[in-house]
């Protein structure tokens, strides 16, 4: 918690502050920060990065909440093996997916959580021998795989 003491300097002198005036005074600095390296000189540079300290963040909270890896379950260590490439694979995706929604400024109107929970929800349904058949895909779920730059899977 910031405790406020001393007085604010304005153009007519000194003044002690009211409450309110006393958290503008602190407020005005909310949103900066600083960032200090040993390596990087570039400040777009070093905050780039610190920013794809988030994007790693996030891909390993996918991993352990949607794709299932929090307890790997498995029998074998081949097993193992099998579902940890699946799950690189997984985050491949998932980077092409971050990518291609920052290149087509999708981050301004939805989270990436939002857009996979809307392509979540297609259903795929496949019989031996037979053509894969694809639920409804609406509107929106047309526009982002338009967008994104994938065929919708109802024209594959």
């Amino acid at each position: 918690m910031y405790t406020f003491r001393g007085s604010v300097q304005t153009k007519t002198g000194k003044f002690k502050p009211t409450l309110t005036e006393a958290i503008s005074a602190v407020e005005k600095n909310y949103g900066y920060f600083a960032l200090m390296s040993n390596d990087i000189k570039d400040p777009l540079e070093a905050l780039a990065l610190y920013r794809l300290k988030d994007l790693v963040e996030k891909a390993f909270h996918n991993l352990k909440e949607r794709l299932s890896m929090r307890r790997t379950s498995v029998s074998s260590e081949q097993n193992l093996e099998g579902k940890l490439f699946v799950q690189f694979l997984a985050l491949i995706y998932l980077s092409y997916i971050s990518k291609a929604m920052s290149d087509q400024k999708l981050y301004k109107t939805m989270t990436m959580h939002e857009l996979l929970d809307e392509l979540d929800i297609i259903e795929c349904f496949g019989y031996p021998g037979h053509k894969l058949h694809f639920g409804e895909i609406t509107k929106k779920q047309k526009y982002l795989y338009a967008t994104l730059g994938v065929e919708d899977p109802s024209l594959v």
